[in-house]
């Protein structure tokens, strides 16, 4: 328990540096605040965060960032800041905008190649954990109405987002892990394998999270269609990568529309896509499979009720913005910036290769997974990057971290920068290998202890989160 207690401690530290910094309000004040002096609190609170990722030393989690497009996108958000899609009346432009990012993001993943009676549809959402969470939902309700499957199931690999986890929880269904190969793809072997008459829906992603690897999508596909099941693509990575990437001469196989047992995709416009945080689009080949995503109430006494999301009123703001970025980026913009971002790429995964000790997971593009050899503790590799001003993501089953490749790492220097760092955080691993700080002995225990009690350390944390 004191390792636990130790634990708490180390991510109870990650909130100090807003919680103990600036005033806090654990009730409404008993008058007015004035308006200047929140906003003054707004901008020291953004201004003290904002240092953590303009220079590109953050994994993923802001992928534009250009205070240009940032400001653009403040304005679409603010000219339609009341807007709200559940009433399409007073905003027909929510209608307009949503209508056309899924238009333009079906086309981008190959719409084109749909049947006319299958037209690719599809709805924009929060993110890319309810894109996924609504085709679950989707699966689960048309295997049961159209396959008579009384508990439909859910087949990815054990690499598949853990928005799946979180579905199979929610939706009562059961979700069967299969392995992967040596280069982190799924094992098409135990997929098939994995295939029974109460499966719904197979998964692959463009890319995974976890390696930034591509599972064998045609593969993937073709069995789904062989056995009658749906293959939903994962690509709230890849979306607004992958065809671009394909474009500028990238080795990248079939992985959307394009294969007739693709059935339904989800891409995050948030990501990518460069839109604001909270949006993105799920699409399905054919109407029917979105029918029951749907939510209608016909016999309340408040009137009919009608939803195509798990929200009911929604900001049309967001809304407003990914259509401002998608239109104002276009083709060229995407290409150019996955272009920057390859190229960056590519520069970060040979950095890692010429460290000693360390190797590269698999064949990614842009998200580039990295271990260490026996001996050499990765997390505290990460965490000396950490002390170096990056924020990297740790890994487990195995033991890596990742480097989300961004529009912010494709700025001058930034590359050869994690290169030296990179060197110099290992070279201090092999200076004190007994050496545990930070995070990296919260990764190292998490993988010893029995899952009962880590889910509890972060049931805690997440406790944590809302105290003031």
């Amino acid at each position: 328990m004191t390792e636990l207690s130790g634990l708490m401690s180390e991510l109870e530290r990650t909130l100090k540096p807003y919680r103990g910094d600036f005033p806090s309000f654990g009730k409404l004040p008993s008058g007015q605040v004035a308006r200047a002096q929140v906003a003054d609190l707004l901008d020291r609170l953004a201004g003290t965060e904002e240092s953590r990722w303009r220079e590109g030393f953050a994994s993923g989690a802001v992928y534009h960032g250009d205070p240009d497009h940032i400001a653009f996108l403040n304005h679409a958000y603010a000219v339609h800041s009341q807007s709200n899609p559940l009433h399409p009346d007073l905003w027909p432009s929510a209608s307009k905008f949503e209508a056309e990012i899924v238009s333009m993001t079906a086309h981008m993943l190959g719409a084109d190649h749909a049947a006319p009676d299958e037209p690719v549809v599809g709805t924009v959402n929060s993110g890319g954990t309810e894109s996924i969470l609504l085709a679950m939902l989707a699966y689960r309700d048309f295997a049961r109405e159209r396959r008579g499957i009384e508990r439909p199931e859910i087949v990815a690999p054990v690499t598949a987002h853990a928005a799946f986890d979180k579905a199979a929880r929610f939706f009562g269904m059961p979700l069967v892990r299969v392995g992967v190969d040596r280069e982190f793809k799924a094992d098409l072997g135990e997929l098939a394998d994995a295939i029974t008459d109460r499966t719904a829906v197979v998964v692959g992603s463009a890319p995974g999270f976890p390696h930034g690897v591509i599972d064998p999508i045609p593969q993937i596909a073709a069995l789904a269609a062989e056995r009658g099941v749906g293959c939903h693509v994962d690509a709230c990575l890849g979306g607004f990568i992958l065809p671009w990437a394909r474009a500028l001469g990238y080795q990248v196989p079939p992985f959307d529309f394009e294969l007739a047992g693709v059935t339904s995709m989800s891409a995050d416009t948030h990501k990518y896509g460069y839109a604001a945080k909270g949006t993105s689009v799920v699409l399905y080949r054919g109407r029917e499979l979105r029918h029951f995503q749907y939510y209608t109430v016909t016999d309340w006494p408040g009137g009919l009720y009608l939803s195509p999301t798990f929200a009911g009123s929604r900001p049309g703001a967001l809304s407003a913005a990914c259509w401002a970025a998608l239109v104002s980026i276009g083709e060229s913009g995407y290409t150019e910036a996955s272009r920057r971002i390859l190229e960056t790429g590519q520069r970060i995964r040979e950095a890692v290769a010429a460290t000693p000790g360390l190797y590269v997971l698999g064949d990614p593009l842009w998200v580039i997974a990295f271990g260490a050899e026996e001996g050499l503790d990765i997390y505290q590799v990460m965490e000396n990057m950490g002390h170096r001003g990056w924020s990297l993501n740790g890994l487990q089953r195995p033991a890596a971290v990742h480097m989300a490749v961004t529009l912010r790492h494709a700025q001058p220097g930034v590359a050869e920068r994690f290169a030296a760092d990179l060197a110099d955080s290992v070279a201090e691993v092999r200076a004190n290998p007994e050496l545990r700080t930070g995070l990296a002995p919260v990764y190292g225990m998490a993988a010893a202890l029995p899952a009962e009690l880590v889910r509890d350390v972060l049931t805690a944390y997440l406790d944590l989160l809302f105290e003031v």
